[in-house]
C-alpha cells in the first residue's frame, strides 16, 4: 500500500528545538548522530529523510534559532534613543545568555567557533549569523547619527563592533558559569562609554 502523502510521526519544529539544544551544549563537532537521534526521539533514517544530513540539520536548527535571536535584537534596538537601544540590546542579551530554559551562553558561539577543517561551512554559517546581528546594530547607530543622536565623528560600524564584542564575550563567560549579575555589572561600565558617544 502506498505511503505517499503520509504525515510525519513527529513535530518537526519540536525536533529542531531538541537538536538545537544538543548542538548548543556540545558544539557541532562534539555532537554525535546517536546523541542527536536520542534527544530528537527519531531514528537515523528519519533524520536523513527529513533533514538530509547532520550539516543540513544544524543549518536548519541554527536558522530557526537565529530568526528568534535577530527578532529579539531588532526589538531591543527599537528604542527612542541610541543609548536606550544599545542598553536594551546588551541587557536582553545578558538575560538570554543566562536563562534557565536552555544551555548557558550562545549557540552562535558554542556551536562551532572552532571546527575541524572539513566542517568550515558550519563556522562560516555562524559567522554570517553574527554579522547579521552586527549589521542591525550598525544600522541603528547610523540612523542615530543621521538623527543627531550620535556625537559627530563617531563611527557607527566601529561602535557596533564594540557592542558585539562585549555581547560575544559575555556569551563565552556565561558558558563558563558567569552569573547574570556579573554580566549586567560589566554592561553598567560599557554604558558609560556609550553615554559619551551619544547626544541624548
Amino acid at each position: 500500500m502506498s505511503t505517499a502523502g503520509r504525515p510525519r510521526a513527529f513535530d518537526e519544529g519540536a525536533v529542531l528545538d531538541r537538536a538545537t539544544e544538543v548542538f548548543w551544549r556540545y558544539g557541532y563537532d562534539g555532537t554525535s548522530l546517536s546523541t542527536l537521534t536520542d534527544a530528537m526521539g527519531i531514528n537515523r533514517p528519519s533524520l536523513y529523510a527529513t533533514f538530509g544530513s547532520k550539516e543540513e540539520l544544524f543549518k536548519r536548527a541554527f536558522a530557526r534559532y537565529h530568526e528568534k535571536q535577530i527578532g529579539r535584537a531588532r526589538a531591543a534596538l527599537d528604542q527612542p534613543t541610541v543609548h536606550a537601544s544599545i542598553e536594551a540590546f546588551l541587557r536582553t542579551s545578558a538575560d538570554g545568555l543566562t536563562a534557565d530554559d536552555h544551555p548557558a551562553g550562545c549557540l552562535s558561539i558554542q556551536g562551532g567557533l572552532a571546527c575541524s577543517p572539513e566542517n568550515t561551512r558550519i563556522s562560516e554559517a555562524l559567522t554570517t549569523g553574527r554579522a547579521a546581528t552586527e549589521a542591525a546594530i550598525t544600522e541603528r547607530l547610523s540612523r542615530a547619527a543621521a538623527e543627531g543622536d550620535l556625537s559627530p565623528g563617531v563611527d557607527p560600524r566601529a561602535t557596533a563592533r564594540f557592542v558585539m564584542s562585549l555581547s560575544e564575550g559575555h556569551a563565552v563567560h556565561a558558558a563558563a558559569g558567569a552569573t547574570r549579575e556579573s554580566l549586567h555589572a560589566s554592561i553598567d561600565i560599557a554604558m558609560h562609554a556609550i553615554a559619551a558617544l551619544s547626544t541624548r
